[in-house]
């Protein structure tokens, strides 16, 4: 009897898997420019002129006295076959006991839980260890909670914060986005952190994409082992997305942008593509035969994961910055660490079975305010 489940199973993948990724992608984002440009905007000015009043607030922050570790995008899910954190979940953990030893501050920006898809007592019971490590962060007042699209509930729901209470065993303020405002020595500059849905369709009340996922998507992900949250996926919008972002970025004035939302790590405003690019140009010109071979075997792996370069990545203003995600395919998260004169793209991943931190990029924080 198992072994005709399983044949029918197999077949029914074949048949829907393609339609139904189709379908999802179509109706999961939709980012308009115009949109994109006047929420970040009016998030920003709450931010700084209304701190604490609405959705946003601001800090002074000096990264000389305290660090700042900021991940996004886990969508902590119900460990079944639709939970795309579970395989990412040992090296969160690690990331996490790393960051409280060493009393950094940890802003999680968004999309932490997986509330389209599943309900919040299933994340809980599921996910008791991780929400525990959270909560170092939380004990010691260290902790920020950002919300994103997939956790809406965090916003909208009248008994979030008695969950929030369950969860932490104290209350926790939520924001849409904070603002860490840096005195340097010439200037001060502004490090607007949000999740980064603001303007995409699906997130700004687009009813029938949140029906979907919630009724027909999530159901049909799990059956089919299908992980939408891949950079792969629908990356021709979260590219664009992306690119929006960064056009706002450049609009404003001694401002820094950090969101998650796409999947996809932007550092210095250059994806890792667009960086691979650069990289091989240096390369090229000192004739360095054995990184040119290194960098040319990566970029056709890059490209399968997203294949857009902005015609001026050569020239791009370091402004926008994305801390990719915490539900990468290989288990592998991504995110964004600011400490002392630095602003690092760090990737944590398993060498030979132990969850390990590594710098992708790194550059100095009076470097990029000079440019922007």
């Amino acid at each position: 009897m198992r072994k005709v489940v399983a044949f029918f199973h197999h077949i029914i993948k074949r048949l829907l898997t393609r339609p139904v990724t189709w379908l999802a992608n179509k109706v999961s984002s939709s980012p308009k420019r115009e949109n994109v440009m006047s929420s970040l905007s009016k998030l920003y000015a709450e931010s700084v002129d209304r701190p604490g009043k609405k959705s946003g607030s601001m800090f002074n922050f000096d990264p000389h006295e305290k660090s700042i570790i900021i991940f996004s995008d886990q969508h902590k899910g119900a460990r079944n076959g639709a939970d795309d954190f579970a395989l990412a979940a040992d090296n969160y953990m690690a990331a996490l006991d790393y960051y409280h030893k060493n009393n950094f501050y940890y802003v999680n920006l968004g999309d932490c839980e997986e509330l389209w898809e599943n309900n919040i007592f299933s994340v809980v019971k599921h996910n008791a260890e991780v929400f525990e490590k959270e909560k170092l962060f939380v004990d010691s007042n260290t902790y920020c909670k950002i919300i994103g699209n997939h956790d809406l509930y965090w916003k909208n729901d009248p008994f979030a914060q008695i969950q929030i209470k369950n969860i932490y065993k104290r209350a926790v303020k939520i924001f849409e986005g904070i603002v860490l405002r840096v005195q340097l020595k010439e200037k001060s500059i502004d490090i607007f952190c949000t999740h980064g849905h603001q303007g995409d369709a699906q997130s700004d009340g687009n009813w029938f994409s949140k029906w979907f996922v919630s009724n027909v998507w999530g159901p049909m992900q799990a059956f089919l082992d299908i992980n939408i949250n891949s950079p792969s996926t629908n990356n021709e919008k979260k590219t664009l997305h992306n690119q929006m972002m960064y056009e706002w970025s450049i609009a404003q004035k001694n401002v820094l942008l950090i969101t998650g939302h796409t999947h996809q790590p932007v550092f210095n405003s250059l994806t890792h593509l667009e960086r691979l690019y650069l990289q091989l140009e240096e390369a090229k010109a000192i004739n360095d035969t054995s990184a040119i071979t290194k960098i040319e075997n990566e970029i056709p792996v890059r490209r399968r994961e997203y294949d857009f370069v902005n015609n001026s990545f050569r020239n791009m203003n370091p402004s926008y910055f994305n801390t990719g995600c915490c539900c990468f395919k290989d288990g592998n998260i991504t995110g964004i660490e600011i400490s002392g004169n630095y602003i690092r793209l760090i990737k944590w991943a398993k060498v030979n079975g132990i969850p390990t931190r590594s710098v992708a990029e790194e550059a100095s924080i009076l470097s990029i305010a000079e440019k922007i």
